[in-house]
């Protein structure tokens, strides 16, 4: 039977708590482990909401025409990343966030893990994040031209 001086690692569901996390760090007993997991989460819900502002930002700029500086340099960023084969630094941190709560990390960027398998087929090559970029970019000049279009008719 299991005890609380069980030996290295228990599972969470087991009602125990092991010492520390798989990287061998203290980690604060269970809410320690909940705060990793909760933030760890918090920057999947960031870094989902930027990908969308860099995708649909340009419908904000109707509303709101200044934010269209915020959202061209968020959109500079975001094709950048795909041209490149960039790294987004909220990657590494919700990874290093799932590991300090005991969870699994991951290899490679944030598109390929959450919206790659839910939109594209497997494997991200060059090709696709280069038609992601592309894309990227027309969805938001069509936005752009539209609100151009739009203000120029306004006066």
């Amino acid at each position: 039977m299991l005890g609380i001086n069980s030996p290295k690692w228990i599972t969470v569901e087991s009602g125990f708590l092991p010492d520390s996390a798989p990287n061998g760090k203290p980690h604060g007993g269970y809410t320690g482990l909940m705060l990793y997991a909760l933030l760890a989460d918090l920057v999947v819900a960031l870094h989902l909401g930027f990908i969308l502002f860099a995708l649909f930002g340009g419908l904000l700029a109707l509303r709101w025409p200044r934010l269209a500086w915020v959202h061209g340099a968020a959109l500079v960023w975001a094709a950048s990343v795909e041209v490149f084969g960039l790294i987004c630094p909220l990657t590494p941190l919700e990874v290093g966030l799932r590991l300090e709560a005991g969870l699994e990390g991951y290899s490679g960027g944030f598109v390929e893990r959450y919206i790659v398998p839910v939109l594209y087929p497997p494997g991200l090559t060059r090709s696709l994040q280069w038609a992601l970029a592309g894309g990227l970019i027309l969805v938001n000049a069509a936005i752009y031209g539209w609100v151009w279009c739009r203000r120029r008719r306004r006066g």
